[in-house]
């Protein structure tokens, strides 16, 4: 990319109401960036370019290209257009790629093979523990783990991948000076200290606004050449994520659950449009081809418990409650216990992720 040619990007992306499409369709007319902005009149309306939108191309907003230049002027601060070499080719081959990419961290790991992760931010103890430890195998096995920096399963995404020492990046739905949700902060220091990234198409000050999200996940589809869907509800902005990777050619697999619980509902959709059902880390490996897992295959949601450390009452009730909906008066029926000692014991199993308490019921979540 020449640096002459950076603050002409920064421009085009200040240009209101025009979007990657708009701009890929013009550029195919002029020789690059700064021979657009620089064309006269008569050449811009020979290729079409409204009269509204020529009186944009003429005034740009070079003051926030100026912020944006002095932002990139930090340390692992960095603009990626579509003529930089290190903006990841996986991307810049979707229909509407973004016009440019604000990165902290290492904008090499763009470019690294990446498996995407998402789901519900109310996920529940399973899932989140079951985005852990696919996170954790994954990266384990080699794959940069990218993921949309929400709370719930984005979080334990980003986190397993971490535990594992692996890459991970998170695609923000605001600009990078807008950390979204607070809660995050210190885990995008942890990202970037790992040598994985924090990137987005927004301007640095956007901040969350609800139709960013949903186009944001074509970026996550888009780096990845798959998408894991881990608990999704049936309208969510993880199947819109399914649904960008699936149009752009990307494997999609979703990880199956109880037919009474609303979370499982969107990936039983994907899975009777043809995602891979998955179980096991083994199972996303072995479709993506030849790479191997060095942990254990069987998901941490089987492994992370050990009910035998749990006191005997504990261990009574627990053994009442099954995968499908447990009603509260069976579980008192047959474990024989009072309401307050079964009361708190459910709570206590809730709080360590054994049991989710959903309506008409409990489920075992581990």
């Amino acid at each position: 990319m020449s640096m002459s040619s950076l603050p002409y990007w920064l421009a085009a992306l200040y240009l209101p109401g025009i979007g990657p499409l708009k701009l890929k369709q013009w550029l195919t007319h002029f020789a690059d960036i700064k021979t657009l902005f620089t064309a006269t009149d008569e050449e811009c309306q020979a290729v079409g370019i409204s009269a509204k939108d020529r009186a944009k191309l003429q005034q740009p907003n070079w003051q926030a290209v100026e912020a944006d230049l002095a932002w990139a002027e930090q340390e692992d601060h960095h603009l990626l257009t579509w003529d930089d070499e290190r903006y990841p080719m996986p991307l810049k081959e979707i229909a509407d790629p973004p016009i440019l990419l604000f990165v902290r961290g290492n904008p090499a790991v763009l470019s690294s093979k990446q498996i995407a992760l998402v789901g519900s931010r109310h996920a529940t103890p399973a899932g989140i523990r079951n985005a852990h430890y696919f996170a954790h195998s994954l990266a384990e096995a080699g794959l940069t783990i990218t993921s949309g920096l929400a709370l719930g399963i984005d979080g334990a995404s980003h986190r397993g991948a971490l535990a594992a020492k692996g890459k991970t990046i998170a695609v923000f739905g605001t600009g990078l000076q807008h950390i979204y949700p607070a809660q995050h902060v210190s885990l995008v220091q942890e990202i970037i200290q790992g040598e994985g990234a924090v990137i987005s198409e927004f301007p640095l000050n956007t901040s969350p606004k609800p139709p960013h999200f949903p186009q944001r996940n074509r970026i996550i589809g888009g780096l990845s050449v798959g998408v894991l869907v881990v608990e999704a509800a049936l309208k969510s902005g993880s199947l819109i994520t399914a649904r960008h990777a699936l149009e752009q050619g990307r494997e999609v697999f979703a990880i199956p659950g109880s037919i009474h619980h609303p979370l499982s509902k969107g990936c039983h959709h994907l899975i009777r449009q043809g995602a891979k059902l998955v179980e096991t880390a083994a199972d996303v490996l072995e479709e993506l081809g030849g790479l191997s897992v060095s942990t254990s295959t069987r998901p941490l949601s089987m492994t992370a418990s050990n009910d035998a450390c749990l006191p005997p009452e504990s261990q009574q009730v627990l053994a009442q409650i099954d995968y499908e909906i447990t009603p509260l008066d069976l579980i008192l029926l047959r474990s024989g216990l009072t309401m307050g000692q079964v009361s708190s014991i459910l709570l206590t199993l809730e709080l360590q992720g054994y049991v989710q308490s959903i309506p008409g019921g409990y489920i075992k979540a581990a």
